[in-house]
Formats: C-alpha cells, sequence, structure tokens
C-alpha cells in the first residue's frame, strides 16, 4: 500500500507541474512549482482523509467521513488562489491562474483517492482551455494593459489617445493629474487600454515611448 500512496503523489504532482508549465511558459504569477506543491498537497491530504484514521475506526461509537477534510482544501487553496489576482482600480489580473490552482488542487484530490482516470482526463481539458481556447477566441476577446506615464507636453495626451482609437483599441480607465516640478508642468498619466490584437498593443506601447518629452513610469 505505500508504493501506492508514493506512485498517487507522483502522479498528482507530475499533472500540477504539466499545468504550471503552461503557466509559467506565459510568466504569470504561479509556475509549475507552485502547481505541482497545490496538487501534491491535495492528493496528500487526501490519501491521510482516506487511510490516516484507520487505528480509531475499531473505537466504539466512532465514525469517520473521509470528504470532510479533503473538503477544507476546496475552501484553503482559495487563499493562495486569492494572492496571485492582482487588481488595480478597474485593472485586474490573475483571475486565470487563481482557477488554474484551483483545479490543480482537485486533480490532487482526485489522483490522492486513486481516480487516476479522472485526473489525466482533467489535466487535458484543463491544458485544452487555456491553450487551444486562447486561440481560439484570441480574436473575440480583450487583452488589458495598463500604462502609466508623465509629460510635460499636453498634446501628447491627445496623440495617445489618438492612436488608441487608430488602433481599434479602447479606453476603460484614465486618470490625470499635474503636477510642478520647479517651474515645470507635467501631466502624470494612467490608463487601463483593451485590444484585441497584441501586434497592435506592442504598436501603441512604441508610439507612446517614441514620443518627446515623455517617461513611461509602468507597464503591465
Amino acid at each position: 500500500m505505500f508504493w501506492e500512496f508514493v506512485l498517487r503523489l507522483f502522479v498528482a504532482g507530475i499533472l500540477g507541474a504539466i499545468i504550471g508549465l503552461e503557466r509559467e511558459y506565459r510568466a504569470k504569477e504561479a509556475g509549475f512549482r507552485t502547481h505541482f506543491l497545490v496538487s501534491l498537497g491535495s492528493a496528500l491530504i487526501m490519501i491521510v482523509s482516506q487511510y490516516g484514521f484507520q487505528n480509531v475506526l475499531g473505537m466504539p461509537s466512532m465514525s469517520l467521513d473521509p470528504s470532510r477534510v479533503a473538503a477544507q482544501v476546496v475552501t484553503g487553496i482559495g487563499f493562495i488562489g486569492a494572492g496571485t489576482i492582482i487588481i488595480q482600480r478597474q485593472f485586474v489580473r490573475g483571475l486565470t491562474t487563481a482557477a488554474g490552482i484551483w483545479v490543480a488542487s482537485g486533480i490532487g484530490l482526485a489522483i490522492g483517492g486513486g481516480m487516476y482516470g479522472v485526473g489525466i482526463v482533467a489535466t487535458f481539458f484543463t491544458l485544452l482551455g487555456l491553450e487551444l481556447l486562447t486561440v481560439l477566441f484570441k480574436r473575440i476577446g480583450l487583452h488589458s494593459s495598463f500604462v502609466q506615464f508623465s509629460t510635460g507636453q499636453q498634446e501628447n495626451l491627445q496623440k495617445i489617445t489618438n492612436m488608441i482609437v487608430h488602433s481599434e483599441g479602447r479606453i476603460t480607465n484614465y486618470s490625470a493629474r499635474k503636477e510642478f516640478q520647479g517651474e515645470r508642468q507635467v501631466y502624470c498619466v494612467s490608463m487601463v487600454i483593451k485590444t484585441r490584437d497584441n501586434d497592435k498593443e506592442g504598436d501603441i506601447f512604441t508610439f507612446i515611448q517614441n514620443l518627446p518629452d515623455l517617461m513611461i513610469e509602468k507597464i503591465e
């Protein structure tokens, strides 16, 4: 039975790492190590939940519900997932990675319970959702980017707005304030830009970077 448990932990860790590699490739907040540990830990908790209390089952008036310990994984994993979500004004990142961690925990629970087929199929479907759907619906969904810059020329603001509109993008959040650096007036701007095409997003950022008297402070 010991080697069966080892096999379950090994398979759970590998399947979690496979999902994590996809996230690592896309430079997301949680990579293969996080997903590996989440899946491995979930499998371990499931094994302990099923077999770790067998020595007390023979006691009078003693009952055991293996699902109760494993069910807490679903709640506890939410704290890890929440840590990957970044919210800045109306700009949200990390939701897909948080969902991936949640799925990795479910796969770990399935493998820990001996349901190898379900865990492997779930891993396949997860990768299918992360990769294939991204390609199929690339033109349908909108990609959000956050840019923060300062400039001393007010006409730069209009030029940037016109460029975004020309590139079929949208500004979903915009804030600007005036500051004085000595006797010089500076406009500090932050905006969230949504585009359908990554190439056009790159064109927008290149255009902003090439404007005179403008300093980019952050791009996400």
